[in-house]
């Protein structure tokens, strides 16, 4: 693949052990492949916040995005340039990381392979998420893992209303349920019950979360079939997105989940496939 990439955008997760040296190490290899960078300086040690001002450059200027962190990390720089689709280079450092794809040891050479153009892209699908209160929308959300409805502050079930492509499919209740991409599979979907999906597929997975009717099970709704979910009770919720944003729900509250227009594009190098990155990361083998 051609590589004709000019300004490097840099996000580092919170609080990242001695993150200046870190960023001026990086800096100094992405110059020396001739390249420009924007670094995130404004949240390294606090929340990340995808509205400051070098983000807002980053979204604006950068050609790809190199983010230093794990999954959580390439989550919040997966929707700062969700509407560009950047290519996202992801460096681990340290944690799980099933989307990262180099370790900061190794990222001089990684960044060697993609001025020459040995990568691959790894497009990923996104869901838009809507919130809607007495018939308006309230908050729209981009998200690259999932949507989650959950019990609020009190230990009790909540119940919920699911339509698929508008067609009723049930009442629901329990903990809540979520709604995830293939990628978002392996998030809490995972620890869910909900099965392994391969990225590359085009679906979204419908997963209840300890569901009060045992018959209820995850399903898979073609991604071209949008989701609707109501808020029935009176007990309220949260819509949380990718973990890391939360919205209260109240009674009558629905979210609506599309698959977004957009796609995020993870960079794979070819000496890597994803059944490599299941392997090492849930131990598949071992012993």
């Amino acid at each position: 693949m051609s590589s004709n990439f000019s300004t490097f955008g840099i996000i580092t997760k919170p609080f990242l052990p001695d993150t200046s040296r870190i960023l001026e190490q990086v800096e100094q290899w992405v110059h020396e492949q001739g390249k420009a960078t924007i670094v995130d300086s404004e949240s390294p040690n606090g929340t990340p916040n995808n509205t400051s001002q070098t983000r807002l450059r980053i979204k604006a200027e950068a050609d790809l995005l190199i983010v230093l962190g794990g999954d959580g990390t390439m989550l919040s720089g997966a929707r700062l340039v969700e509407r560009r689709s950047l290519p996202i280079l992801g460096v681990n450092m340290g944690g799980l990381g099933f989307l990262t794809e180099t370790t900061f040891e190794d990222l001089p050479k990684a960044l060697t392979k993609i001025v020459a153009g040995e990568f691959q892209l790894d497009t990923r699908l996104m869901l838009h998420v809507e919130l809607h209160r007495e018939g308006k929308i309230i908050e729209t959300y981009s998200a690259l893992n999932d949507v989650v409805i959950s019990k609020g502050h009190l230990a009790r079930m909540i119940a919920t209303k699911v339509w698929v492509d508008q067609a009723f499919m049930t009442n629901l209740r329990g903990d809540g349920l979520l709604v995830a991409t293939p990628t978002g599979s392996t998030a809490y979907s995972l620890s869910a019950g909900g099965p392994i999906l391969d990225p590359r597929l085009e679906v979204l997975l419908i997963n209840p979360i300890c569901p009060h009717t045992l018959s209820h099970r995850p399903f898979l709704a073609s991604s071209q079939a949008p989701v609707t979910i109501e808020l029935t009770s009176p007990e309220g919720a949260m819509a949380t997105i990718d973990g890391q944003i939360g919205t209260e729900m109240s009674k009558g509250d629905m979210v609506k989940i599309r698959s977004s227009p957009h796609r995020t594009q993870l960079i794979r190098f070819p000496d890597r496939n994803y059944f490599e990155v299941l392997r090492s990361k849930l131990k598949w083998g071992d012993g």
